[in-house]
């Protein structure tokens, strides 16, 4: 019994060790990424099974010799440092580099997303009331190809048969996994109570699709937007995107490449332009190393089965596929959020695609970074999760005001406050 405690405290150190500095060595950075995020996500629910493994395997004779006693240490420690994880999410503060003030994701105290339980159960689908959801249309049918979405609607009446602000989200997955099921279901609920309608949006993944097949698709699901948003309650001129991780490299490359007539064969004419872009931990540059020891183009995960080319040969290709090349004097605003501990996707380079993207566009660029935020964080509904999902509704509720009002793009007034208030945390 001792040295099963030894065990649980050698487990627990490393666990909240590896939280707090991920290794970047190739063999263990997915086993490293993810046991921080489940650690810095379910913290809470982590702190319990340490504090009952550890006491109950002292009460039965774990103490009993030197190896016990030093296991209780190592797992007090590792107890204590995920205590400082849990207090750090509760008190969320998203850093806006360069401007010099912290963004505080709830001024005004509890959080109007309702998240208020410590113990929130994971990888829940969050039903809200007075949220409508259309699951499985069918945007895009080509032969046996039959790409589907789901819809997020308020279920209360329009007043005046007003036309309602549309956001669309992009799951991630590294180009080959995911489901719009299993994404960005917080913030669409959320955005549906507040008046919004959601479009949580597949697309065709690889190996069997090749880029920049999966691009392509997403740009079907603009076409399909401007003819039937009308029948959902949206305004098929008004149109954010949003997504996480390959969602929010996509996320990038469909606000920048509107209109390309590359990107849609065959829709040359149809306006696939929108109105703010919220890319979460994306990658955006393939071609230039930079946070990688090697540029992420010559991954075999994009040689072999997303792009399909060797890079070295083809490095032209990959810089069609990243967002980078086409920053432009009239990008649409673009709020970037990345965690200061993603693992996955280092934040060096989401801190370099909006220096070069506040360099050229002439349109208003946020970038927040989390302190202590993992990739893919926004999956758990967490206290980060609901702090953040309430500071992208304010910022996107904010560009459709002035939308409507016919103002150019500026950062919105619900997020100059909190820029402009004191320091926070």
């Amino acid at each position: 019994m001792p040295y099963l405690l030894l065990a649980f405290g050698i487990l627990f150190a490393l666990l909240a060790a590896n939280a707090q500095a991920p290794p970047r060595n190739a063999a263990l950075l997915v086993p490293g990424f993810f046991s921080g995020w489940l650690t810095i996500e379910l913290a809470p629910h982590l702190l319990v099974t340490e504090i009952v493994a550890l006491a109950l395997t002292a009460l039965y004779g774990g103490l009993d010799g030197w190896a016990g006693w030093l296991g209780l240490v190592l797992g007090v420690m590792g107890a204590a440092g995920t205590v400082a994880i849990i207090l750090a999410s509760r008190r969320t503060v998203v850093t806006l580099r360069e401007s010099g003030a912290p963004l505080d994701l709830d001024p005004d105290g509890a959080p109007r997303f309702p998240l208020a339980p410590l113990f929130v159960p994971p990888l829940c689908l969050i039903p809200r009331k007075g949220v409508k959801v259309q699951r499985n249309i069918v945007y895009r049918e080509d032969g046996r190809l039959r790409l589907k979405l789901d819809v997020y609607s308020p279920t209360g009446e329009r007043p005046d048969d007003e036309l309602r602000p549309g956001l669309m989200q992009i799951h991630g997955g590294a180009w080959v996994i995911g489901d719009k099921r299993e994404q960005g279901l917080s913030l669409l609920n959320h955005m549906a109570v507040q008046g919004w309608v959601g479009f949580n949006v597949n697309y065709r993944l690889s190996p069997r699709a090749t880029w920049p097949e999966h691009l392509i698709d997403l740009k079907h699901f603009l076409a399909w937007y401007r003819e039937h948003a009308r029948e959902y309650g949206a305004d098929p001129d008004f149109l954010c995107v949003t997504g996480g991780s390959a969602g929010g490299h996509l996320t990038a490359m469909v606000a920048l490449t509107a209109n390309v007539p590359e990107f849609q064969p065959g829709f040359e004419d149809v306006d696939t332009s929108v109105q703010g872009a919220v890319p979460f931990y994306g990658v955006y540059n393939f071609v230039d190393a930079g946070p990688w020891p090697v540029p992420m183009g010559s991954t075999r995960l994009l040689e072999k089965m997303v792009v399909k080319l060797p890079f070295e040969e083809n490095r032209e290709a990959y810089a069609k596929a990243s967002p980078v090349t086409y920053l432009r004097k009239d990008a649409p605003p673009f709020f970037v959020i990345h965690g200061s501990h993603d693992s996955l996707i280092p934040v060096l380079e989401a801190r370099r695609f909006v220096e070069r993207l506040r360099d050229m566009s002439e349109a208003p660029v946020i970038y927040a970074e989390m302190k202590g935020g993992q990739h893919a964080f926004d999956v758990f509904p967490s206290y980060r999760t609901a702090r953040v999902v309430e500071g992208v509704e304010r910022y996107l509720t904010g560009l459709h005001r002035q939308y409507r009002q016919g103002t150019g793009p500026a950062v919105p007034g619900e997020v100059k406050e909190s820029l402009d208030g004191p320091p926070v945390g």
